[in-house]
Protein backbone atom coordinates (compact mmCIF):
# COMPACT_ATOMS: atom_id res chain seq x y z
CA UNK A 1 0.00 0.00 0.00
CA UNK A 2 2.93 2.35 0.33
CA UNK A 3 4.26 2.13 -2.88
CA UNK A 4 2.18 4.73 -4.49
CA UNK A 5 4.14 7.19 -2.75
CA UNK A 6 7.27 5.50 -1.62
CA UNK A 7 8.39 5.04 -5.25
CA UNK A 8 7.76 8.49 -5.84
CA UNK A 9 10.98 9.11 -4.03
CA UNK A 10 13.13 6.01 -3.94
CA UNK A 11 14.99 6.66 -7.49
CA UNK A 12 16.07 9.67 -5.61
CA UNK A 13 16.78 8.11 -2.12
CA UNK A 14 19.88 9.45 -1.41
CA UNK A 15 19.52 12.71 -1.71
CA UNK A 16 15.96 12.61 -0.08
CA UNK A 17 16.91 12.56 4.33
CA UNK A 18 14.02 11.08 6.53
CA UNK A 19 12.81 13.79 8.53
CA UNK A 20 15.28 14.55 11.60
CA UNK A 21 14.17 12.58 15.14
CA UNK A 22 14.88 15.16 17.44
CA UNK A 23 17.03 13.52 20.65
CA UNK A 24 15.00 14.46 23.64
CA UNK A 25 16.05 14.48 27.63
CA UNK A 26 14.37 12.34 30.13
CA UNK A 27 12.87 13.97 32.79
CA UNK A 28 12.35 12.23 36.29
CA UNK A 29 8.94 12.06 35.82
CA UNK A 30 8.20 10.57 32.38
CA UNK A 31 11.27 8.46 32.24
CA UNK A 32 9.86 5.35 31.26
CA UNK A 33 7.75 6.85 27.86
CA UNK A 34 10.43 9.23 26.89
CA UNK A 35 12.00 7.89 23.84
CA UNK A 36 15.70 9.00 23.79
CA UNK A 37 17.04 8.71 19.63
CA UNK A 38 20.44 7.23 19.24
CA UNK A 39 22.53 10.28 17.87
CA UNK A 40 25.19 8.56 14.64
CA UNK A 41 26.54 11.31 13.71
CA UNK A 42 26.67 15.53 14.39
CA UNK A 43 26.93 17.82 10.82
CA UNK A 44 27.18 21.55 12.19
CA UNK A 45 23.66 22.10 14.31
CA UNK A 46 22.22 18.74 12.90
CA UNK A 47 21.84 15.56 13.91
CA UNK A 48 21.78 12.01 12.23
CA UNK A 49 20.36 8.68 14.24
CA UNK A 50 20.02 5.52 14.34
CA UNK A 51 16.30 5.46 13.17
CA UNK A 52 17.07 7.15 9.99
CA UNK A 53 19.81 5.20 9.13
CA UNK A 54 17.95 2.24 9.68
CA UNK A 55 15.03 3.89 7.45
CA UNK A 56 17.71 4.63 4.53
CA UNK A 57 18.90 0.71 4.36
CA UNK A 58 15.35 -0.39 4.67
CA UNK A 59 14.42 2.28 1.44
CA UNK A 60 17.71 1.42 -0.19
CA UNK A 61 16.85 -2.28 -0.13
CA UNK A 62 13.53 -1.72 -1.48
CA UNK A 63 14.68 0.52 -4.71
CA UNK A 64 17.53 -2.21 -5.29
CA UNK A 65 14.80 -4.79 -4.99
CA UNK A 66 12.74 -2.85 -7.89
CA UNK A 67 15.36 -2.25 -10.11
CA UNK A 68 16.37 -5.91 -10.56
CA UNK A 69 15.59 -8.80 -7.69
CA UNK A 70 18.19 -11.07 -9.40
CA UNK A 71 20.88 -8.37 -7.78
CA UNK A 72 19.30 -6.75 -5.16
CA UNK A 73 21.21 -8.38 -2.30
CA UNK A 74 24.64 -8.63 -4.18
CA UNK A 75 24.27 -4.43 -4.54
CA UNK A 76 22.68 -3.73 -1.34
CA UNK A 77 25.65 -5.73 0.73
CA UNK A 78 28.03 -3.80 -1.97
CA UNK A 79 26.32 -0.12 -1.43
CA UNK A 80 24.47 -0.40 2.10
CA UNK A 81 27.99 1.24 3.66
CA UNK A 82 27.34 4.65 1.86
CA UNK A 83 24.27 4.73 3.39
CA UNK A 84 25.45 7.40 6.16
CA UNK A 85 27.93 8.80 4.11
CA UNK A 86 24.76 9.95 1.86
CA UNK A 87 22.82 11.12 4.66
CA UNK A 88 26.03 13.48 5.58
CA UNK A 89 26.03 14.64 2.01
CA UNK A 90 22.39 15.52 2.25
CA UNK A 91 22.55 17.08 5.68
CA UNK A 92 25.51 19.11 3.97
CA UNK A 93 23.71 20.51 1.29
CA UNK A 94 20.87 21.60 2.78
CA UNK A 95 22.68 23.47 5.08
CA UNK A 96 24.32 25.14 2.05
CA UNK A 97 20.81 25.66 0.69
CA UNK A 98 19.64 27.52 4.00
CA UNK A 99 22.93 30.08 3.66
CA UNK A 100 22.23 30.76 0.38
CA UNK A 101 18.34 31.41 0.56
CA UNK A 102 16.97 28.51 -1.10
CA UNK A 103 13.64 27.34 0.82
CA UNK A 104 12.15 25.72 -2.22
CA UNK A 105 8.81 26.43 -0.96
CA UNK A 106 7.09 27.48 -4.06
CA UNK A 107 8.33 24.60 -6.18
CA UNK A 108 7.35 21.97 -3.41
CA UNK A 109 3.30 23.42 -3.96
CA UNK A 110 3.95 22.67 -7.67
CA UNK A 111 5.34 19.32 -7.19
CA UNK A 112 2.86 18.44 -4.96
CA UNK A 113 -0.14 19.94 -7.37
CA UNK A 114 1.55 18.20 -10.85
CA UNK A 115 1.68 14.63 -8.56
CA UNK A 116 -2.21 15.48 -7.10
CA UNK A 117 -3.07 15.87 -11.22
CA UNK A 118 -1.59 12.76 -11.89
CA UNK A 119 -3.14 10.85 -9.23
CA UNK A 120 -6.24 12.14 -10.51
CA UNK A 121 -7.40 13.61 -6.97
CA UNK A 122 -9.59 16.54 -6.77
CA UNK A 123 -7.73 18.40 -3.91
CA UNK A 124 -4.76 18.35 -1.90
CA UNK A 125 -6.84 16.86 1.28
CA UNK A 126 -7.53 14.04 -0.60
CA UNK A 127 -3.83 13.78 -1.35
CA UNK A 128 -3.07 13.91 2.00
CA UNK A 129 -5.79 10.98 2.68
CA UNK A 130 -4.62 9.04 0.06
CA UNK A 131 -0.97 9.09 1.57
CA UNK A 132 -2.38 8.31 5.52
CA UNK A 133 -4.39 5.32 3.79
CA UNK A 134 -0.91 3.75 2.94
CA UNK A 135 0.57 4.39 6.04
CA UNK A 136 3.10 7.55 5.13
CA UNK A 137 2.71 10.65 6.86
CA UNK A 138 1.78 13.58 4.52
CA UNK A 139 3.52 15.98 6.49
CA UNK A 140 6.97 13.57 6.10
CA UNK A 141 5.90 13.64 2.71
CA UNK A 142 6.09 17.13 2.03
CA UNK A 143 9.35 18.01 3.60
CA UNK A 144 11.12 14.80 1.83
CA UNK A 145 10.37 16.43 -1.78
CA UNK A 146 11.29 20.10 -0.27
CA UNK A 147 14.55 18.90 0.91
CA UNK A 148 15.07 16.92 -2.61
CA UNK A 149 14.28 20.15 -4.45
CA UNK A 150 16.43 21.95 -2.21
CA UNK A 151 19.27 19.86 -2.97
CA UNK A 152 18.95 19.35 -6.54
CA UNK A 153 19.07 23.16 -6.39
CA UNK A 154 22.00 23.63 -4.41
CA UNK A 155 24.03 21.35 -6.96
CA UNK A 156 22.72 23.05 -9.69
CA UNK A 157 23.90 26.09 -9.24
CA UNK A 158 26.97 25.46 -6.89
CA UNK A 159 28.02 22.36 -9.08
CA UNK A 160 26.67 22.05 -12.41
CA UNK A 161 26.49 25.99 -13.82
CA UNK A 162 30.30 26.01 -13.53
CA UNK A 163 30.55 22.47 -15.76
CA UNK A 164 30.99 23.21 -19.34
CA UNK A 165 30.50 20.37 -22.53
CA UNK A 166 32.25 21.51 -25.35
CA UNK A 167 31.70 19.68 -29.04
CA UNK A 168 34.83 17.74 -29.21
CA UNK A 169 33.99 16.25 -25.72
CA UNK A 170 30.95 15.24 -26.89
CA UNK A 171 32.41 14.08 -30.16
CA UNK A 172 35.00 11.87 -28.12
CA UNK A 173 32.37 10.34 -25.88
CA UNK A 174 30.32 9.60 -29.26
CA UNK A 175 32.94 7.49 -30.98
CA UNK A 176 34.21 5.69 -27.79
CA UNK A 177 30.62 4.50 -26.65
CA UNK A 178 29.51 3.74 -30.09
CA UNK A 179 29.26 0.44 -29.84
CA UNK A 180 26.55 1.05 -26.42
CA UNK A 181 24.56 3.16 -28.78
CA UNK A 182 23.63 0.20 -31.04
CA UNK A 183 19.58 -0.08 -31.03
CA UNK A 184 17.30 -2.53 -32.67
CA UNK A 185 14.42 -1.06 -35.44
CA UNK A 186 11.57 -0.42 -33.29
CA UNK A 187 8.01 1.99 -33.78
CA UNK A 188 6.26 3.56 -31.96
CA UNK A 189 2.27 2.92 -31.95
CA UNK A 190 -0.96 4.35 -31.52
CA UNK A 191 -4.04 1.93 -31.64
CA UNK A 192 -8.22 3.36 -32.13
CA UNK A 193 -9.87 0.19 -31.67
CA UNK A 194 -13.46 -0.60 -32.07
CA UNK A 195 -14.18 -3.24 -29.78
CA UNK A 196 -16.61 -6.06 -30.62
CA UNK A 197 -18.23 -9.10 -28.16
CA UNK A 198 -16.88 -12.03 -28.71
CA UNK A 199 -20.07 -13.23 -29.14
CA UNK A 200 -21.21 -10.41 -31.84
CA UNK A 201 -23.82 -11.29 -34.32
CA UNK A 202 -23.20 -10.48 -38.59
CA UNK A 203 -24.98 -7.12 -38.03
CA UNK A 204 -23.21 -5.85 -34.93
CA UNK A 205 -19.93 -6.73 -36.46
CA UNK A 206 -20.70 -4.62 -39.71
CA UNK A 207 -21.80 -1.69 -37.47
CA UNK A 208 -18.91 -1.53 -35.59
CA UNK A 209 -16.54 -2.06 -39.19
CA UNK A 210 -18.78 0.36 -40.64
CA UNK A 211 -17.95 3.05 -37.53
CA UNK A 212 -14.37 2.28 -38.40
CA UNK A 213 -14.54 2.82 -41.46
CA UNK A 214 -16.17 5.77 -40.79
CA UNK A 215 -13.44 7.27 -38.15
CA UNK A 216 -10.77 6.20 -40.71
CA UNK A 217 -12.09 8.32 -43.44
CA UNK A 218 -12.43 11.51 -40.68
CA UNK A 219 -8.49 10.52 -40.51
CA UNK A 220 -7.54 10.68 -44.30
CA UNK A 221 -9.71 14.02 -44.07
CA UNK A 222 -7.41 15.46 -41.80
CA UNK A 223 -8.79 14.97 -38.31
CA UNK A 224 -6.60 14.27 -35.65
CA UNK A 225 -5.79 10.79 -34.63
CA UNK A 226 -5.20 11.50 -30.95
CA UNK A 227 -8.19 13.61 -30.80
CA UNK A 228 -10.67 10.93 -32.38
CA UNK A 229 -8.40 7.93 -30.25
CA UNK A 230 -10.01 9.67 -27.19
CA UNK A 231 -13.37 10.16 -28.09
CA UNK A 232 -14.11 6.66 -29.87
CA UNK A 233 -11.07 4.35 -28.69
CA UNK A 234 -12.43 1.36 -26.29
CA UNK A 235 -8.68 0.93 -25.96
CA UNK A 236 -7.10 1.08 -22.59
CA UNK A 237 -4.97 3.56 -24.07
CA UNK A 238 -7.61 5.79 -24.92
CA UNK A 239 -7.23 8.41 -22.60
CA UNK A 240 -3.62 8.73 -24.00
CA UNK A 241 -4.68 9.61 -27.24
CA UNK A 242 -4.07 5.45 -28.19
CA UNK A 243 -0.08 5.55 -27.52
CA UNK A 244 0.62 2.50 -27.00
CA UNK A 245 4.44 2.79 -26.67
CA UNK A 246 7.34 0.75 -28.55
CA UNK A 247 7.58 -1.92 -30.36
CA UNK A 248 10.87 -4.10 -31.36
CA UNK A 249 10.72 -6.37 -33.92
CA UNK A 250 9.22 -10.04 -32.99
CA UNK A 251 6.94 -7.93 -30.19
CA UNK A 252 3.56 -7.87 -32.53
CA UNK A 253 1.63 -11.13 -34.06
CA UNK A 254 2.99 -11.25 -37.53
CA UNK A 255 0.30 -9.55 -39.16
CA UNK A 256 0.22 -6.11 -37.34
CA UNK A 257 4.68 -6.26 -37.87
CA UNK A 258 4.08 -6.89 -41.23
CA UNK A 259 1.95 -4.34 -41.74
CA UNK A 260 3.38 -1.33 -39.95
CA UNK A 261 6.93 -1.78 -39.89
CA UNK A 262 6.49 -0.61 -43.56
CA UNK A 263 5.23 2.51 -42.40
CA UNK A 264 6.31 5.93 -41.94
CA UNK A 265 5.95 8.36 -38.81
CA UNK A 266 2.76 9.61 -39.21
CA UNK A 267 1.09 6.74 -40.89
CA UNK A 268 -1.77 4.82 -40.40
CA UNK A 269 -3.04 1.59 -41.30
CA UNK A 270 -6.25 0.55 -42.84
CA UNK A 271 -9.09 -1.01 -40.48
CA UNK A 272 -7.80 -4.42 -38.74
CA UNK A 273 -10.00 -7.29 -37.69
CA UNK A 274 -8.60 -8.71 -34.45
CA UNK A 275 -9.57 -10.58 -31.69
CA UNK A 276 -10.89 -7.18 -29.87
CA UNK A 277 -12.60 -5.94 -32.52
CA UNK A 278 -11.42 -3.92 -35.58
CA UNK A 279 -8.14 -1.54 -35.30
CA UNK A 280 -6.58 1.41 -37.04
CA UNK A 281 -2.87 1.71 -35.85
CA UNK A 282 -1.05 4.79 -36.36
CA UNK A 283 3.31 4.59 -36.66
CA UNK A 284 4.35 8.01 -34.71
CA UNK A 285 7.47 7.05 -34.86
CA UNK A 286 9.98 4.57 -36.82
CA UNK A 287 13.40 4.07 -35.58
CA UNK A 288 15.55 2.10 -38.34
CA UNK A 289 17.97 0.75 -35.81
CA UNK A 290 21.77 0.59 -35.90
CA UNK A 291 24.02 3.32 -34.63
CA UNK A 292 22.61 6.78 -35.02
CA UNK A 293 24.42 9.59 -36.62
CA UNK A 294 25.84 11.77 -34.11
CA UNK A 295 23.20 14.84 -34.99
CA UNK A 296 20.19 12.72 -34.05
CA UNK A 297 21.37 11.83 -30.54
CA UNK A 298 23.94 15.12 -29.57
CA UNK A 299 21.49 15.97 -26.73
CA UNK A 300 21.65 12.62 -25.11
CA UNK A 301 25.52 12.46 -25.88
CA UNK A 302 25.92 15.96 -24.12
CA UNK A 303 23.67 14.75 -21.05
CA UNK A 304 26.21 11.52 -21.00
CA UNK A 305 29.32 13.66 -20.85
CA UNK A 306 27.60 15.91 -18.28
CA UNK A 307 26.92 13.09 -15.83
CA UNK A 308 30.26 12.31 -16.38
CA UNK A 309 31.67 15.70 -15.16
CA UNK A 310 28.89 16.14 -12.54
CA UNK A 311 30.09 12.95 -10.46
CA UNK A 312 33.91 13.73 -9.71
CA UNK A 313 32.93 17.51 -9.28
CA UNK A 314 29.97 16.76 -6.72
CA UNK A 315 32.32 14.55 -4.70
CA UNK A 316 35.01 17.33 -4.93
CA UNK A 317 32.28 20.07 -3.79
CA UNK A 318 30.89 17.26 -0.81
CA UNK A 319 34.37 16.97 0.37
CA UNK A 320 34.81 20.93 0.49
CA UNK A 321 31.46 21.52 2.29
CA UNK A 322 32.70 18.59 5.03
CA UNK A 323 36.26 20.58 5.30
CA UNK A 324 34.73 23.14 6.81
CA UNK A 325 31.76 21.68 8.53
CA UNK A 326 31.77 20.54 12.06
CA UNK A 327 31.04 16.29 11.96
CA UNK A 328 31.07 14.14 14.84
CA UNK A 329 30.98 10.47 13.98
CA UNK A 330 30.11 7.72 16.72
CA UNK A 331 32.16 5.09 17.10
CA UNK A 332 30.83 1.86 14.77
CA UNK A 333 30.05 4.25 12.02
CA UNK A 334 32.32 5.16 9.09
CA UNK A 335 31.83 8.24 6.97
CA UNK A 336 32.65 6.79 3.77
CA UNK A 337 33.15 10.29 2.13
CA UNK A 338 35.54 11.48 5.02
CA UNK A 339 38.49 13.72 4.23
CA UNK A 340 41.60 13.78 5.74
CA UNK A 341 41.41 17.25 5.82
CA UNK A 342 38.46 17.57 8.22
CA UNK A 343 39.01 19.29 11.29
CA UNK A 344 37.97 16.47 13.91
CA UNK A 345 36.17 17.70 16.38
CA UNK A 346 38.00 17.60 19.93
CA UNK A 347 35.65 16.77 23.42
CA UNK A 348 37.40 17.87 26.56
CA UNK A 349 36.00 16.73 30.09
CA UNK A 350 34.41 19.76 31.60
CA UNK A 351 35.72 18.12 35.03
CA UNK A 352 39.18 18.38 33.79
CA UNK A 353 38.53 22.05 32.00
CA UNK A 354 37.66 23.42 35.45
CA UNK A 355 40.77 22.08 37.03
CA UNK A 356 42.95 23.03 34.26
CA UNK A 357 41.09 26.88 34.98
CA UNK A 358 41.60 26.55 39.07
CA UNK A 359 45.04 25.93 38.58
CA UNK A 360 45.97 28.99 35.72
CA UNK A 361 44.41 30.89 37.94
CA UNK A 362 46.09 30.00 40.97
CA UNK A 363 49.27 30.45 38.74
CA UNK A 364 48.25 33.93 38.64
CA UNK A 365 47.81 34.93 41.81
CA UNK A 366 44.11 35.62 41.53
CA UNK A 367 43.45 32.74 44.21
Amino acid sequence: MRKLFTTVLLPLLFFVPFATAQSGNSDSGNSDSTVVEQIVARVNNAIITKTEVEHSRDDLKQELQERDPATADQQFTKEQKNVLRRLIDQQLLLQKGSDLGITGETETIKRLDEMRKQMHLDSMEAMEKAAESQGVSFEDFKQKIKNQIITQQVIGREVGSKLTVTKEEEEKYYNEHKSQMDQPEQIRLSELLIAVDANADAQQLAAAKAKADGILAQIHSGAKFEDLAKTDSNGPSAAQGGDLGYFKRGALAKQLEDITFKLKPGDVTDVIRTKQGFVILKVTEHDAGGIPPFKDIEPRVQDAVYMEKMTPALDTYLTKLREDAYIDIKPGYVDTGASPNETKPIETNAKEANAKELKKKKKLGIL
